[in-house]
């Protein structure tokens, strides 16, 4: 059955073709609305990455900082394309993990989901943190810990209640910042053109002054670019949400077809301006570039403004990733990769998962204060590339799963990843290069040591996982070998354990074990084909 049928829909099952592992997602409500949906893809553009820690690119990159935002920001679009069109073929809470499995294997779902969960949390207590120094800035006598502890209550409640109120706070929050930045984007032009009062044409100097537009050469470009590949993260969460939406194919269409206007105004725009108006070696950067420019402008209680539209985007950024890492947990659990207890469901929302990700986003600010120079940097190394593997994910499973869309389901291809299969190897080959990179500069190696060890220690771990709990036949079926299984039958408990006979699976939604196996294999091509048609009907396809 479709992701846009009723909420009574026990759990979404995924019938790979050619023989593969049916991957059970998790059972959620469809509460999002399409305003909801539209203005998450919108304000998940403009991260916390985009107003904290610019200033540090820019003086290393100075004005070459626009080629690094374009530079990773076409990766960026290449990579939103392919999880959209996995993402609209096939929604699923577990987004780019789930795709992992059913093109990889469980253990690269296992991995690229917790791996991705763990970055998740870290970043809920990082923000917290960052939104809790703006406040205590304007109430001196506020401890900082009672700020974060307030924020972290605040969201983690707000995640516990119906999918909507995330979806009603993150509207607010998404109309907000693009109000703001978007007024940036008109003030900076105008005063670019000397139309804004009081303030006269800046021409082409602060770009081919100072040292010209590479003053710090290539190297400096390099620090640049890995630094802006890093602040686009987060755009991964409307695929997620898409999932708990009224029409999950629509809105993940939407999304992808509009990302690149999106980064090019939000991001290399921005940058732009500020590198235009502002000169690139200017001290002021080191507080933030946006109230840097602002401020230059000469504008009133500008710095303020723009303290609150970054503390609109932290509190926005804790509040996406909470619920990112409570679904992402609860599909986990829900094929068989979690804990059970964490992916128990009350009213339609992952409760526990909830829960256990604030507590844990939490305990990394209790580090930052308790261990702050070994157990709390050893975290930020840990997350400091993982975005990059997930992208590596997406990537290699586009690959696949294309090739088998094409021949089993091209009705279900609502969005298109253009050129393929030449601009998914041109991704990974960047994916690639910015890892080469990475390894060059003495800054970012040790983090991405720290990183592979932790997606080695979970690729092991899901790797075992599978051989415990799929046995010999699903070992063979994961090297190519045809499943047993009918395609569609849903295997709750254990997705991947095709070896394994119906009625050992307690956790099954239906009572398919107990029919025939010739009514079972005509249900499931029923289902299969009424699901490709819902898949279809909803998004006609896009070149």
């Amino acid at each position: 059955m479709s992701r846009t049928s009723a909420p009574a829909e026990p759990a979404a099952v995924d019938s790979p073709p050619e023989g593969g592992t049916p991957v059970t997602d998790v059972p959620l409500t469809h509460g999002l609305k399409q305003r909801h949906l539209s203005m998450i893809a919108l304000g998940g553009v403009i991260g916390a990455g985009l107003f904290v820690g610019s200033g540090a690119a820019i003086a290393a990159a100075g004005p070459s900082i626009i080629v690094a935002y374009a530079i990773s920001g076409l990766l960026v679009m290449l990579v939103m394309r392919m999880l959209g069109e996995m993402s609209a073929a096939n929604p699923a809470s577990g987004s780019f993990s789930v795709h992992a499995e059913r093109a990889i294997g469980p253990w690269a779902g296992f991995t690229a989901g917790w791996a991705f969960w763990f970055l998740l949390c870290v970043a809920v207590g990082l923000e917290a943190i960052g939104a809790a120094k703006i406040v205590t800035g304007w109430l001196p006598g506020v401890p900082e810990w009672s700020m974060v502890a307030l924020f972290m209550l605040v969201f983690c409640l707000t995640n516990l209640a119906a999918v909507k109120n995330f979806g009603e706070f993150e509207f607010w929050f998404a109309a907000l910042k693009i109000g703001a930045i978007t007024l940036f984007l008109v003030i900076g032009l105008l005063a670019i053109l000397g139309l804004l009062p009081g303030t006269d044409s800046p021409g082409l100097t602060n770009l081919t002054g100072q040292g010209g537009f590479l003053p710090n050469g290539s190297e400096g470009l390099i620090v640049g670019l890995l630094a802006s590949v890093f602040a686009y993260g987060g755009l991964e969460t409307v695929t997620i949400a898409a999932a708990e939406s009224e029409h999950p194919v629509q809105g993940v269409a939407k999304a992808v077809r509009t990302a690149m206007w999106r980064i090019a105004v939000f991001y290399i725009g921005s940058m732009a301006v500020i590198v235009t108006l502002i000169p690139w070696n200017s001290e002021s950067l080191a507080g933030g570039s946006y109230v840097a420019t602002l401020e230059h402008l000469g504008l009133p209680a500008a710095g303020e403004i723009m303290n609150v539209v970054v503390l609109i985007a932290l509190l926005s950024a804790m509040n996406a990733n909470i619920y990112g890492a409570s679904r992402m947990a609860c599909s986990l659990v829900a094929r068989g990769q979690g804990p059970k207890g964490l992916g128990r469901i009350s009213g339609g929302v992952p409760r526990v998962a909830v829960l256990t990700s604030s507590v844990f986003g939490f305990l990394c600010v209790l580090l930052s204060y308790w261990r702050p120079d070994d157990i709390f940097m050893w975290l930020l190394n840990m997350i400091g590339a993982i975005i990059l593997v997930v992208w590596f994910f997406i990537a290699v499973s586009q690959l696949v799963l294309r090739r088998r869309l094409e021949q089993e389901a091209p009705e279900r291809l609502a969005v298109r990843m253009w050129a393929y299969p030449y601009l998914t190897w041109a991704a990974l080959a960047g994916i690639a290069a910015v890892f080469l990179l990475m390894a060059r500069e003495e800054g970012t190696r040790v983090q991405l040591y720290y990183t592979g060890g932790l997606v080695v220690f979970l690729a092991v771990v899901g790797y075992a996982h599978q051989r415990m709990t799929a046995g010999p036949a699903t070992a063979a079926a994961v090297a190519g070998a045809p499943a047993p299984a009918p395609a569609g039958t849903p295997a709750a408990a254990e997705p991947t354990a095709e070896a394994a006979e119906p009625a050992t699976e307690p956790a099954e939604p239906t009572a398919a074990a107990t029919v025939p196996a010739a009514r079972k294999a005509q249900n499931a091509e029923k289902a299969e084909k009424a699901g490709a048609e819902a898949a279809a009907k909803p998004a006609k396809a896009e070149d």
